[in-house]
């Protein structure tokens, strides 16, 4: 295997080999170009992540700036809106379902780094999809770890980490996030 395909199987790979390099010098490219279009149509917006992203659904939304490793990992469903500065670290898949509402510097993170000091040194890393439900609601300045799922109608409250999955119609807050007890 490759160590692109390495890393997009979510395997331990090297992120300076040439490929990964040139992948993320284009992206890099294509988010000069997306952070630039502020003030562009949401057509022109949406054309623009159509180049670069995995899918974007109908009527999906992220307002620059935006940054992204690769972009080419990232789903979103229809109606997904992610407000300014929202961070995806996308080695391997990240999505988002419809309808899902993410606010401002919300950082996702899929990727991730061995536990052990040894293997760190040597510089491999791997990644852990994260898979958010539809009609999430994500506080601004959340941050989503490696590996999570979050369910359909869940929230997330801002500022929390989540560090543990979250069921449908869940609600989390708080750093690490922990379930909120409804009323009895």
């Amino acid at each position: 295997m490759t160590e692109k395909q390495k890393m997009l199987a979510g395997e331990l790979y090297r992120p300076g080999d040439p490929e990964i390099q040139a992948d993320l010098a284009a992206t890099k490219e294509w988010l000069v170009r997306y952070n630039a279009a502020l003030a562009a149509s949401p057509a022109e917006r949406r054309a623009l992540l159509a180049e670069r992203l995995a899918s974007v659904g109908e009527g999906a939304v992220i307002r620059p700036p935006f940054h992204c490793d690769y972009g080419f990992n990232v789903h979103l469903g229809a109606d997904v809106f992610l407000n300014f500065n929202c961070v995806i670290l996308d080695v391997v898949e990240v999505r988002i379902g419809a309808g899902t509402q993410i606010g401002p510097a919300v950082q996702i993170y899929a990727a991730d780094h061995p536990r052990d000091a040894e293997m760190r040194r040597s510089g491999l890393e791997f990644g852990r999809p994260v898979r958010i439900g539809e009609h999430v609601w994500i506080g601004g300045g959340a941050i989503i770890l490696p590996g999570i799922t979050i369910g359909d109608d869940a929230v997330i409250g801002a500022g929390s980490v989540v560090t543990r999955d979250v069921p449908a119609n869940g609600t989390v807050v708080g750093n690490p996030a922990r379930p909120v007890r409804s009323p009895a």
